[in-house]
């Protein structure tokens, strides 16, 4: 039997230098625009203890996680699945700051199982987190920071999605639904299964009007018509109706900011539920459908290291839109024709001089490509010329 030791893993792949190219100048792009706007980069471990690592992200993280135990400690450690937790801890226990905190990230995490059958096992997450702010202006700022961020990689038409978890959170509370039921009926309302969710929820013992309402959260998508349904349907809710104002406010100045974005919403959205206490959004290309970038509000999950700050954040997985992200300009280039009479010194002063005006400077033996030019030793000096 021949193994095969060049194969990787399924989800796994090697990034080639087109393609990396592309993928670190647009990684370089979202990280300068980042700061331009406040938000500090940060390097979040590569290692971390499970017991931080996981910290309030739920189930669907830690079946994601590679685990590993500590040969020093005995500890069970994680390979992170995800950077938000990690980004917390740095802003409850390494930073601690007393008001708002503005972090921003780029790095590539590591799935133990795919998103879905053509997800990568290894994205490259660059993100941003807003700790400290609970107000409308912050979700406000970081969705917006996220479609200049997206605008400034020429992705074409995107489309928002706006959702809250707190709808679902509500209904579910007030239906006082046992661990298993709840997950039932979690299950159904992601699955958008009216039907079969109005005869589970009823089965439960649920009053015949609440049951109703639950039944009607997967309708609840659409444009902007269908915050008025909601609306009526939750006349009698006061909480519900101010996280509806909420997203009525938010989507209204997103718009005017960003006319260009199709603007959704879909009030059954439940991804992240496990950690996101209100808003979630999600970016998707209409022409694909595929989802370019998420995030939301996740008021509760630095209390483990004594800091339950309020926090909004998002990341964006450059990897699934490589293929989209424009190639970076070709920069010059010169090879260097050796010759025996040439001056050494002086040929590697302007090889330096040329390299430190961003020319590439190639000394031995290349691949031509259109476009090179060439260093040369003519009458007495070197000289640059096309090829």
């Amino acid at each position: 039997m021949t193994i095969e030791h060049w194969l990787l893993p399924d989800g796994v792949e090697d990034i080639l230098p087109e393609t990396a190219l592309k993928i670190e100048h647009g990684r370089r792009s979202l990280i300068d625009l980042f700061g331009r706007w406040g938000y500090e980069h940060v390097m979040p471990a590569k290692l971390e203890f499970l017991e931080s690592l996981l910290t309030g992200t739920g189930r669907d993280l830690d079946l994601k996680t590679f685990k590993v135990i500590d040969q020093l400690s005995g500890r069970m450690m994680g390979l992170p699945a995800d950077l938000t937790p990690q980004v917390a801890r740095i802003d409850a226990h390494s930073l601690g700051q007393e008001g708002p905190t503005r972090l921003c990230y780029a790095d590539f995490v590591l799935h133990s199982r795919p998103d879905h059958m053509l997800a990568s096992r290894n994205p490259l997450k660059v993100g941003a987190e807003y700790f400290g702010d609970a107000s409308l202006q912050a979700d406000i700022e970081i969705i917006s920071l996220m479609l200049s961020g997206l605008e400034s990689l020429d992705l074409g038409m995107i489309q928002l999605e706006l959702g809250d978890v707190s709808f679902f959170r509500a209904l579910v509370a007030e239906a006082q639904l046992d661990p298993a039921q709840e997950r039932a009926v979690f299950d159904l309302v992601q699955n958008k299964a009216k039907d079969e969710l109005s005869a589970t929820i009823t089965g439960y013992g649920v009053s015949e009007p609440l049951a109703a309402l639950i039944a009607e959260l997967p309708m609840l998508s659409g444009d902007s018509k269908t915050l008025q349904s909601a609306r009526r349907l939750l006349s009698d809710r006061p909480l519900l109706l101010d996280a509806l104002d909420h997203l009525t406010l938010l989507s209204a100045q997103i718009a005017e900011r960003y006319p260009s974005v199709v603007l959704s919403f879909d009030l059954s959205e439940l991804r992240g539920l496990h950690y996101h206490t209100g808003l979630v959004f999600s970016v998707f290309l209409p022409d694909s459908g595929q989802v370019v970038a998420k995030g939301g509000r996740y008021d509760n999950i630095g209390a483990v290291f004594g800091r339950a700050r309020p926090a909004t954040g998002f990341d964006v997985e450059l990897l699934t839109i490589a293929d989209r992200l424009p190639s970076p300009p070709v920069g010059q280039r010169v090879s260097v024709v050796r010759h025996e009479a040439g001056d050494l010194a002086a040929l590697w002063q302007i090889t330096e001089d040329l390299r430190q005006t961003g020319v590439q400077v190639i000394e031995g033996a290349l691949m031509p490509r259109a476009g090179d030019q060439e260093l040369v030793w003519i009458e007495g000096a070197w000289q640059v010329r096309d090829r």
